[in-house]
């Protein structure tokens, strides 16, 4: 059976960081974009992703930053993957994160829906460009680069993306098995990211949601191996 890789994104307090661990996740997200009610400085993740234990990746997500703020990050939260979250080509992530020597993490932000004028998003096209990420996540496309809260229409998503895909966009513990298995149906190889659907209120998270949230994407994997 393939174990469903789990996220938790935008982590402000330890007590969050804490509970993340306790239910198993496999990394936790800081956002290091100031406009965002989730974000943190570059020394408050270093002091929350010293709390993580070993084989719990921390993931620095970035909107548009500059090589040297993202250096820096890197040089206070060592080992952690970076997660690029706004406008940058594959050539600015590349070189990132070839500098750093990080892995990486690029996001699509889909359309929640595509206006009659606008040709549809290309996820194999973006895919490709982006090639050299270690996964593609799949966000919604709303205002302030994630964290919104909407879950864009899974079904438009292709057949059999070359990629690793990390499913994001509102998820929560009521919808994350719908979406796991209609992803599943369309061959796609799949983590899953949650911030928003495990809060309760923006930056706060709960820890009886996460719970849930994590007791979900068990029970879709042990649905799934049968």
């Amino acid at each position: 059976m393939n174990r469903t890789r789990i996220k938790i994104c935008g982590l402000t307090r330890e007590q969050d960081v804490d509970a993340a661990v306790a239910a198993g996740v496999d990394a936790v997200g800081f956002v290091l974009y100031p406009p965002s009610a989730r974000a943190v400085t570059a020394e408050r993740a270093a002091v929350l992703a010293q709390r993580l234990p070993a084989f719990v990746t921390p993931v620095l997500l970035f909107v548009n930053e500059t090589s040297e703020a993202i250096a820096q990050a890197c040089l206070r939260v060592p080992g952690a993957w970076l997660q690029f979250h706004g406008d940058e080509t594959p050539e600015q992530c590349r070189q990132i994160a070839q500098r750093m020597g990080r892995r990486w993490i690029r996001a699509a932000r889909i359309p929640l829906e595509a206006a009659a004028s606008e040709a549809p998003f290309d996820l194999l096209k973006y895919a490709h460009d982006y090639k050299d990420a270690q996964a593609v996540l799949l966000d919604a496309h709303v205002d302030g680069y994630g964290g919104g809260g909407k879950a864009f229409n899974w079904s438009q998503l292709p057949q059999n993306v070359n990629a690793h895909l990390v499913l994001s966009g509102g998820l929560n513990a009521a919808n994350v098995t719908d979406g796991l298995h209609a992803l599943r149906d369309r061959g796609l190889s799949l983590a899953v990211d949650v911030s928003s659907g495990v809060e309760s209120a923006k930056g706060i998270k709960d820890p009886a949601l996460i719970r849930a949230f994590t007791d979900a994407v068990r029970a879709a994997d042990a649905q799934h191996a049968h």
